[in-house]
């Protein structure tokens, strides 16, 4: 399959089951409703390291929201639901709390519930107090700008994470180029988050090492300068690789994700340097979803 001069590998990203939540900041601007959400989804970019994959999903009009201020969608996911309490009430703690103005919400809805203002209430030292509006019980915490408004609880669902395509381009340039416009595309996709820094990985990794230690290593049969020393998956004009990774609360959100995002890097076609889209997986051995590229596409 070739899209304007761009080849679509006859393979497949392999993705994996997890558990996610989305929760909803406000503040008294979009400024430091974003501050807020982008310290939150700091060093969350892969649980391999982090225990967590977060990210901004959208920026959120005052209309849209529940206190009628500008705010901020997050979504995060971990392998387990466990995981996921635990890192949300530290992140919500360390990054949401301490930032001035900032209130917190449920950003879905479910019976599977973690605690969001449910223990963070206890930093009121016994001053919190707490409102039950609709069926849901909001805690007012007392900070030294006022009061931090915080939801008890908020929902998880079963996720997606992993889903990936990878750009094969002539030169580091040229594929980071197609990998920014496709950020652009994929992040107006609702449901979706891109975890990596600016939605854009260059350490793709494989399964394993030769140091026993480590679980994963450097996926040496896409860099270019192991070219002749590996069993290298890369043409002899290919200079570059860059991988984009998404999860997604739905099956076909990430779907969604990777097609316009592998349309915006065709886009560019083959007279920008881009040579060929494909993708990472394990054989089909480990992830349970599998996002066949010429599936995706057609």
């Amino acid at each position: 399959m070739q899209h304007n001069g761009v080849i679509i590998d006859d393979t497949f990203a392999e993705a994996f089951g997890m558990k996610a939540t989305r929760v909803v900041i406000t503040a008294i601007n979009a400024r430091w409703a974003y501050e807020a959400a982008l310290a939150m989804t700091g060093f969350a970019t892969s649980v391999i390291g982090c225990g967590v994959e977060a990210g901004i999903e959208s920026e959120l009009e005052p209309s849209a929201t529940p206190d009628g201020r500008p705010g901020v969608s997050v979504l995060l996911f971990a392998m387990s639901g466990k995981e996921l309490a635990k890192q949300l009430e530290r992140r919500t703690g360390q990054c949401v709390l301490t930032s001035p103005t900032s209130a917190v919400f449920a950003g879905m809805e479910g019976e599977e519930r973690l605690p969001l203002g449910k223990n963070l209430r206890y930093f009121g030292d016994g001053h919190q107090i707490s409102k039950l509006i609709g069926g849901r019980r909001f805690w007012r915490v007392p900070v030294m700008d006022g009061e931090f408004l915080a939801e008890e609880t908020t929902a998880r669902c079963n996720a997606i994470g992993g889903g990936n395509f990878l750009v094969l381009a002539r030169n580091q340039a040229s594929a980071l180029a197609a990998c920014e416009d496709a950020v652009v595309a994929m992040r107006r996709v609702p449901g979706v988050i891109l975890p990596f820094p600016g939605g854009v990985v260059r350490s793709g990794s494989k399964v394993g090492s030769k140091y026993k230690a480590l679980m994963a290593s450097t996926n040496d049969a896409y860099c270019p300068t192991l070219r002749g020393l590996v069993r290298s998956q890369l043409g002899a004009d290919t200079g570059a690789v860059l991988e984009i990774v998404v999860n997604g609360i739905t099956e076909q959100a990430v779907a969604e994700a990777m097609r316009v995002g592998i349309a915006a890097v065709c886009e560019r076609g083959g007279e920008h340097g881009i040579e060929r889209i494909s993708a990472g997986n394990y054989g089909g051995k480990l992830g349970q979803y599998h996002f066949h590229l010429r599936e995706v596409m057609a």
